[in-house]
């Protein structure tokens, strides 16, 4: 489960930050993401964002594969 620091608001996810707080390795967190597990990551420039109140939602949705979880998100 996701641990957060005590004090620590930031909306996004670094791939590092998310990748700890998952207890995956950050190349564990690269393939998640690339076979469509994860939510869809944010661009900025060209560094990965996950915004924080998505992954908290995903999780507690039962971590869908992200397909499933666009389609949810759609319908609401």
């Amino acid at each position: 489960m996701i641990a957060l620091a005590k004090g620590d608001m930031s909306p996004v996810y670094t791939p590092d930050e998310l990748a700890a707080a998952l207890q995956v390795s950050t190349r564990t967190l690269y393939r998640l993401d690339s076979s469509g597990k994860l939510p869809r990551p944010v661009s900025v420039g060209r560094s990965l964002r996950w915004r924080r109140d998505e992954i908290l939602a995903w999780l507690a949705a039962g971590a869908p594969k992200r397909r499933e979880w666009e389609a949810t998100r759609r319908a609401k």
